[in-house]
């Protein structure tokens, strides 16, 4: 495990391609295991999801965010195809669909980055257009090193 930064940028909606959106960049840890990495840190109030853990273990072709906590949903991102989860809050659950437009990995061994392009639905009518951006480094090697 090394303890790491990362920078999440989020954009929502049909002006993807510009520069808004919400960006957090928050300490976490970080694990490499072979060709797959895991990531994880905790929300905070920024996000709105204060007292819930995100995890991302990303495989060779697919990525699975995990949040437990205050919030509950397993979501996977798989280039090409939708996948069901259940989306759990402290007002109820619902049943939402993903589907993974684009999912562009450079993660190693220290870091590095990447990208999902996504749809979220309920009852197959899409709801939101999203894209992470993800960077994760090493504490004391600074962005991008």
């Amino acid at each position: 495990m090394k303890d790491v930064i990362i920078s999440i940028k989020g954009l929502q909606g049909p002006h993807m391609e510009s520069d808004e959106g919400i960006e957090l960049i928050t300490s976490g840890a970080y694990w490499n295991e072979g060709s797959d990495a895991l990531f994880s840190y905790m929300e905070s109030e920024v996000t709105g999801m204060e007292g819930t853990r995100t995890t991302f273990r990303v495989e060779k072709s697919r990525v699975t965010l995990t949040r437990e906590g205050t919030l509950n949903a397993q979501m996977v991102f798989e280039q090409g195809k939708k996948h069901l989860f259940l989306y759990e809050t402290p007002y109820g659950a619902m049943s939402m669909g993903v589907d993974t437009r684009r999912l562009v990995s450079g993660l190693g061994a220290s870091g590095g980055d990447m990208e999902i392009d996504y749809t979220i639905d309920v009852d197959s009518v899409v709801v939101s257009e999203n894209s992470f951006v993800i960077s994760v480094w090493e504490s004391g090697t600074g962005l991008g090193a």
